[in-house]
């Protein structure tokens, strides 16, 4: 096999068994490719690398100045693609088995505060269907917390407005129903009439959000329009499909929701991830203080 044929079964092997996103499957694909032009240069054999040169191509990318999370996942992808050629029996066990990468520092999500939400979410629009597109959009990220990928998927037999349930598939196609408040139910209920009348032919796909040519709508347009609307809203922040689930959890944290109903709805599997959202920002540091310590 040449290496377009083991990246090509490497493929497979995400897909079907390791079950990993489409996203993330191509990451590591191409995080393999460059690994494989470098060992080419270097007629470095793949099936002969071990934990010593492969520490070489991951100083080399330092050198060149990719950050430690890049180098995270590189270490990730090169594990994973190892792991493939023993169970194949390609190799006789992982090369790279114990190799550890130095974990980049997690930085604390930016979150929009629950003063500039309403503010976003409570903007008039006009009744183009562009502009319901997104203002439901908008409500249902924030309302349900889902990733921009889940959202983009959910198709009509998915929702179940009267009871405010919504049916989401995750990463590795995990699903799980994840509830939606009132003033979403409604924002959604008003877009989905105005796309059924827009497509009302059967030629439209079943996703919930389509673009003008009844397709389901991309990444792209769809973060694009929601740029749009947070500064017609007036946010001086960069408002993006991930920053309303970042501040759906926090909020519902401040709240007094317990962390593992949040962990949960938002798909997390392991409760360690959804830890992060315990972070106080400065004026809760302040307001704790003073209320709690001796001398505040």
């Amino acid at each position: 096999m040449d290496s377009k044929e083991y990246l090509d079964a490497f493929r497979r092997y995400l897909s079907l068994e390791r079950n990993l996103s489409k996203n993330t499957s191509y990451s590591y694909c191409e995080d393999m490719k460059l690994f494989f032009d470098y060992c080419e240069k270097r007629r470095l054999d793949i099936l002969k690398v071990d934990s010593d040169s492969f520490g070489e191509y991951l100083w080399a990318g330092k050198k060149k100045g990719l950050r430690a999370s890049s180098l995270f996942r590189k270490t990730e992808a090169a594990k994973a693609f190892y792991k493939f050629l023993a169970l194949e029996n390609i190799l006789k066990k992982n090369p790279l088995q114990g190799f550890k990468a130095p974990r980049p520092e997690k930085k604390l999500p930016k979150t929009l505060s629950q003063n500039e939400t309403e503010k976003l979410l409570s903007l008039e629009t006009d009744e183009k269907y562009s502009s319901l597109r997104t203002a439901a959009a908008l409500e249902l990220l924030y309302a349900s917390g889902i990733r921009i990928s889940e959202l983009i998927n959910i198709k009509t037999e998915d929702l179940n407005l009267p009871q405010g349930w919504i049916r989401v598939f995750g990463k590795g196609s995990k699903e799980r129903l994840v509830p939606v408040n009132e003033k979403a139910c409604a924002v959604l209920k008003r877009y989905i009439e105005e796309r059924n009348l827009r497509f009302s032919s059967k030629s439209a796909e079943s996703y919930v959000f389509l673009n003008k040519s009844g397709k389901k709508i991309s990444r792209i347009q769809l973060w694009k329009d929601i740029k749009a609307f947070a500064s017609a809203a007036g946010i001086d922040k960069n408002v993006h499909p991930h920053l309303l689930r970042h501040s759906f959890a926090t909020h519902l944290l401040q709240r007094g929701a317990d962390l593992m109903s949040i962990s949960e709805m938002l798909g997390h599997s392991s409760l360690s991830t959804t830890q992060i959202y315990t972070h106080l920002d400065n004026s809760q540091l302040k307001e704790i203080h003073k209320k709690y310590h001796p001398k505040g």
